[in-house]
């Protein structure tokens, strides 16, 4: 289940994920930027346009072309922030269409495989519009690259 809250002008998106993986397995495959576009919605033309490493490291740049809306397409960059090897990694948008983006990336061990949690703190630009904009456009397009994202991943993994 998604769930977006808002506190002080900043929402935060929150998403659970089990998956029957090794931690190993899980953290090799999300910490490579190229296994990016596997899981974003191909209709936002998702490409990486920055030399990248095969496995992320803090402190790495990362750019993007996106089209988040309207097929209209933009430059994202984001730095890997923060990294504690298979717990939990950090992306920050550093340019891009979020006044403010912070996704934290949490990696948990199970029994018989490893819980994955997701939160995006981000603010919207524009002020009043953009807050009259969130219900409409920003919070079920979010909604949605977080399900397909989800449903990707369970496919791929069973």
């Amino acid at each position: 289940m998604i769930n977006i809250k808002k506190h002080s002008g900043i929402y935060t998106l929150s998403i659970e994920q089990k998956l029957p993986l090794l931690i190993e397995k899980a953290w090799d495959f999300f910490s490579s930027p190229h296994n990016l576009a596997a899981i974003t919605p191909k209709h936002m033309g998702f490409h990486i346009t920055s030399d990248t490493t095969e496995k992320m490291y803090p402190g790495q740049i990362i750019s993007y072309n996106v089209s988040p809306l309207f097929g209209i397409k933009m430059n994202w960059v984001t730095e890997i922030t923060h990294m504690e090897h298979h717990q939990y990694f950090v992306d920050e948008q550093r340019f891009g269409p979020y006044l403010m983006w912070h996704h934290e990336h949490h990696f948990e061990p199970l029994a018989d495989g490893v819980l994955m949690k997701d939160k995006v703190s981000y603010k919207l630009p524009v002020g009043v519009l953009g807050r009259l904009f969130h219900p409409i456009i920003v919070e079920p397009q979010l909604k949605a690259i977080f399900e397909y994202r989800y449903e990707t991943l369970d496919k791929f993994f069973k």
